[in-house]
C-alpha cells in the first residue's frame, strides 16, 4: 500500500485530527488497521503537552502519510483514558492493527520523538522519506545479508564520501565492522558521527548493536546458567546473565522472555537493568521485528498496568 511508504498524497488534515470518545475506535482502532497511528493524550492544563504535541506534529508530517497521529484530551474523554489506565499525561501510544505497539510518558527531546516516529513507521511496514542514496545503501546491505562485509564497509563509506550526514550509511558502516569482528573500529566510527544524526534510529540501532557484541564475549554459559535459575527462579542475577547468554547464542527471543520475566518480578532491580536490557535488545533489531512487536507490548502492558 502507498500510504506505507510515505508516497501518498494525503492531506494533512487526514494525518492529524482530534478524536472524541465516540471517534477513537474509527481514527484509531480501525484506522490503524491501514497506517500505525500515534495518540498524543493530553489536557489543556498540562505544560509539557503543549511542547510536545507541536513536536510529535511535524514529527508525524514529514513522514508524509507514513503514520497518523490523534490527539485526545483526555478532560473530555475520561472513559477512553480510564480503560487505557492512562496515570499522567503527557502519554503516547503508537497503535497498529488495532493494537499498542509502542508508547512513552512525559515529554522527551525532538530526536527521541523522531526516532518513536520512525520507530512506529517501519512497525507498520513503511519507510520514512528517503534521501535520494537509498539504492546504494540497499545494494551495501545486500552485501551484508551475503556476507560481503568488507565490500560492505567500502561502499558504506562511499555514500558518506556523498552525504557525511547520512544516518542509514553510518549506522551501516558500524554494523559491518562489528560483522568483521572489528568492535574497536565501529566504536570509533560510531563516535566520530557527526551530531546531527548521533540521536538517529539508524545511530541508536548500532550502537546497541555494539553494547550486545561487547556483552556476547563476556557472556557465561547457556546450560549453566539456564540450571541456576531453575534452582532459584528468585535470583535476577541469575536471570539477567541468563539473558545475555540467550542474547550472545543467538535465541533472542528466549533472552527476550528472560528479561520480561526480570522486569515483572523487581522492575527496578539493579537501577531498571532489564528494562534497559530490553530496549537495547530492541534498538538493535528492526523496529517491525515480531519479537521487538510483541517484546515492546508485553513490556508495555506491565509498565502501564
Amino acid at each position: 500500500m502507498e500510504i506505507l511508504n510515505g508516497a501518498s498524497g494525503t492531506p494533512a488534515a487526514d494525518l492529524i485530527k482530534d478524536a472524541t470518545e465516540a471517534s477513537f475506535m474509527v481514527d484509531v482502532v480501525e484506522a490503524s488497521q491501514e497506517v500505525p497511528v500515534i495518540v498524543d493524550f493530553w489536557a489543556p492544563w498540562c505544560g509539557p503537552c503543549k511542547t510536545l504535541g507541536p513536536l510529535l506534529e511535524d514529527a508525524v508530517t514529514a513522514a508524509k502519510g507514513a503514520v497518523k497521529m490523534v490527539k485526545v484530551n483526555v478532560d473530555e474523554a475520561q472513559m477512553i483514558a480510564g480503560q487505557l489506565q492512562i496515570q499522567s499525561i503527557p502519554t503516547v501510544y503508537a497503535f497498529y492493527k488495532g493494537q499498542p505497539v509502542d508508547g512513552f510518558q512525559g515529554a522527551v527531546p525532538g530526536s527521541e520523538i523522531t526516532a518513536f516516529v520512525e520507530r512506529v513507521v517501519a512497525a507498520g511496514g513503511g519507510e520514512m522519506p528517503d534521501g535520494g542514496l537509498d539504492d546504494a545503501v540497499a545494494a551495501a546491505e545486500e552485501m551484508m545479508t551475503e556476507g560481503a562485509f568488507a565490500d560492505a564497509v567500502e561502499t558504506f563509506a562511499a555514500i558518506l564520501g556523498e552525504d557525511p550526514n547520512h544516518a542509514a550509511a553510518y549506522g551501516g558502516l558500524v554494523r559491518a565492522h562489528i560483522a568483521l569482528e572489528d568492535l574497536e573500529q565501529a566504536e570509533a566510527v560510531l563516535n566520530g558521527a557527526p551530531a546531527e544524526i548521533s540521536e538517529s534510529a539508524e545511530l541508536e540501532a548500532a550502537h546497541a548493536q555494539l553494547e550486545l557484541a561487547k556483552q556476547a564475549a563476556d557472556a557465561g554459559p547457556v546450560a549453566e546458567l539456564t540450571a541456576a535459575v531453575e534452582a532459584d527462579p528468585n535470583n535476577p542475577q541469575a536471570r539477567f546473565d541468563l539473558a545475555l547468554a540467550l542474547h550472545a547464542s543467538d535465541q533472542v527471543e528466549e533472552a527476550v522472555a528472560q528479561l520480561l520475566e526480570l522486569f515483572r518480578q523487581d522492575r527496578e532491580w539493579n537501577e531498571g537493568a532489564a528494562k534497559t536490557q530490553l530496549f537495547t535488545i530492541f534498538d538493535a533489531l528492526k523496529a517491525n521485528d515480531p519479537i521487538v512487536l510483541n517484546g515492546r507490548r508485553k513490556l508495555s502492558s506491565m509498565i502501564f498496568a
